[in-house]
């Protein structure tokens, strides 16, 4: 495995409530993406170094995607990898405690090419796990959700709280990612009251790190990183004054363990790092900063503005991350160590494959 990958799940760090996960079962729908990805690694890292005997079920579309992202873990007996698309009723006759759907795209790029897509898995792939949860005896059933689904919010108001909920315009091209979202949410909360499928929602803003796809695939962050990775300059298009906050993926799935084992039943949680609030420019240009010997710069290029539908127009409003907070978590990477880490992540992929 990547010694950067190694590094951040020895820094992971999750109180006491890691001792509900021995000898469990957890199965993770949508395995391929990065931060299911990444909670597997953590699982089967628990397993390695400190004998938790978790078995992980990894549910992914494509088979031979997910045969690379998990190599290390096929010949692993506490590792099932099974192809799964989201949209098909899941069949699994082992027994399941915990559940994490994460199935489903959110770049720009499957926002302008598949949301038809993107709906299908937010709504018929939530229906098809939680058709599953509820013959199964699960503990909870955790949602990967997005703070997106706050929509347009009045003007007064200057922080998100998990019971602030703002208008979506249907018509958008954007929206068949916020409100499919939510759509998921709402059935969620309809299995929990007609079938006491138990649940607990995450929503979670702008998360990066190692392994995440960074071709081609039109958010800031990935698009940053890609330039770095291939020795070009970052090219804004836009004056770069949008205000980011960015989340680490050890924070975020540090973030997710707490949800999941110690959420309060049918309650959404925000999870973002709001520490850090930075203009994508500012962003840019510490990132090339970081690694000077790249000689790179940031270029504005405000003329060719990106147009196409697959960016929110929504003015971004800070996340409260209070209610995550009192269950006892904390972001700890700070962006400069962690734009650090995820390019060192792909610089020694590309020596590897040298």
């Amino acid at each position: 495995m990547n010694k950067v990958i190694k590094e951040d799940l020895n820094n992971i760090t999750v109180d006491s409530s890691l001792a509900n996960l021995k000898n469990k079962k957890v199965m993770i729908v949508g395995a391929n993406g990065l931060i299911a990805k990444y909670f597997t690694y953590f699982l089967m890292y628990l397993n390695e170094q400190k004998n938790y005997n978790i078995k992980v079920i990894a549910l992914a579309r494509n088979l031979d995607k997910a045969k690379v992202n998990f190599n290390d873990y096929l010949s692993n007996p506490n590792f099932e990898l099974i192809q799964q698309d989201v949209c098909d009723p899941i069949n699994y006759d082992g027994e399941v405690d915990y559940m994490i759907h994460a199935a489903g795209a959110a770049s720009p790029k499957f926002i302008i090419n598949d949301p038809v897509g993107i709906i299908k898995a937010n709504t018929i792939g939530t229906i098809n796990v939680l058709e599953f949860a509820k013959t199964k005896n699960v503990k909870n059933v955790l949602f990967t959700s997005t703070r997106e689904i706050y929509g347009k919010v009045a003007d007064d108001i200057s922080l998100i709280d998990e019971d602030v909920i703002g208008s979506i315009d249907t018509l958008e091209s954007r929206s068949c990612y916020p409100e499919s979202k939510r759509v998921a949410e709402t059935i969620f909360k309809a299995y929990n009251n007609q079938f006491n499928v138990p649940f607990t929602i995450a929503r979670i803003a702008h998360t990066y790190g190692p392994t995440m796809e960074i071709k081609n695939d039109g958010r800031v962050m990935a698009d940053f990183i890609s330039c770095v990775v291939n020795d070009k300059d970052i090219t804004l298009n836009s004056d770069g004054t949008a205000v980011r906050s960015f989340c680490y993926i050890t924070d975020t799935v540090a973030g997710l363990v707490k949800i999941l084992l110690d959420g309060k039943i049918g309650e959404a949680y925000n999870l973002a790092n709001e520490t850090e609030p930075y203009p994508i420019k500012e962003v840019a240009t510490m990132l090339t900063d970081i690694f000077p010997e790249k000689n790179l710069k940031v270029v504005l290029n405000t003329a060719d503005s990106f147009s196409k539908g697959g960016y929110s127009k929504v003015k971004l409003i800070h996340m409260n991350t209070k209610k995550l907070e009192s269950l006892g978590w904390q972001p700890k990477v700070k962006l400069v160590d962690g734009m650090r880490n995820t390019v060192l992540y792909f610089e020694e992929e590309k020596n590897h494959t040298k």
